[in-house]
């Protein structure tokens, strides 16, 4: 059995340090945080309320009764939920090469990506997870769902493999920015742009962006392939039910790729003088 790379633990344990720090910071004013947990619970809230108003006019969208649709948005937004909260302040990133603030996380003998990512946690971002496992929640006991041992392992699978997902698309999108420098909204459109794609089900897309969301950046792979399989749906694309059980791999290959493009991004990194 290989030992875990020294760089890879070290990275771990700085992550949890700062993160741990900005906790301590966040639990100090125990009442703001409950009221912007709670105000982050509410604002995400009205996404699904405006579903179910949706659904107060018809009976059915792209073929998918209400149930179906809590559950595509509870997965989606669980898995997005727990990627921003992890790596959520990576779309500061492109501040930071501006105003030459980068440099000081530079000197310091911690990974660079580990500051990033932990820097000004925000936990009030639990308000996110909250909703959209209330709303998965209510998907799994509302939808018409034949469970088999396979449909129960590969719930679980979804959410965690679509976080990684989501989190490589993160990084990515951070990379980026070494580049681009003001490219956070770039980086969001594939972000919460694509957590807004995936609350909704793909037959009411052209299958061009079906295509780019399975083969170019696979984000179907958060929810759409896992989540239609477990409701028993046909997969788009003509696609086997076998991919449905992809996700643990392509999230490996995602977050590989994105380790590989944030190298590459930091080492084109120029500084500002400042």
């Amino acid at each position: 059995m290989f030992a875990p790379q020294p760089r890879l633990v070290e990275g771990v344990r700085a992550y949890g340090l700062i993160v741990s720090m900005w906790l301590r910071s966040t639990m100090a004013y125990r009442a703001s945080f409950l009221m912007t947990a709670v105000g982050n619970f509410t604002a995400t809230a009205f996404d699904f309320v405006t579903i179910m108003l949706m659904f107060a006019h018809v009976d059915a969208l792209g073929g998918y009764s209400l149930p179906e649709i809590a559950l595509l948005y509870g997965a989606s937004g669980t898995a997005f939920g727990l990627a921003d909260l992890l790596m959520g302040s990576m779309d500061r990133l492109g501040r930071r090469v501006r105003d030459g603030t980068l440099d000081t996380l530079l000197v310091r003998p911690v990974p660079v990506l580990a500051q990033v990512a932990a820097d000004r946690f925000a936990l009030r971002r639990l308000g996110r997870i909250t909703q959209g496992l209330l709303v998965l929640g209510y998907g799994l006991v509302a939808a018409d769902i034949d469970w088999t041992p396979a449909k129960a392992v590969l719930l679980p699978l979804m959410l965690l493999s679509g976080s990684v997902i989501f989190g490589a698309v993160f990084v990515a999108g951070g990379a980026f920015q070494f580049i681009a420098q003001d490219a956070s909204q770039v980086q969001n459109s594939f972000t919460y742009g694509g957590n807004t794609l995936l609350q909704y089900p793909p037959t009411i897309f052209a299958k061009d962006l079906v295509r780019g969301v399975v083969f170019v950046v696979p984000l179907a792979f958060v929810n759409w392939l896992p989540a239609l399989y477990v409701l028993g749906r046909e997969l788009p694309l003509g696609l086997p039910d076998g991919v449905a059980f992809l996700p643990p791999v392509v999230a490996a290959v995602c977050a590989t790729g994105a380790g590989l493009v944030w190298r590459a991004g930091l080492r084109a990194y120029r500084s500002t003088g400042s």
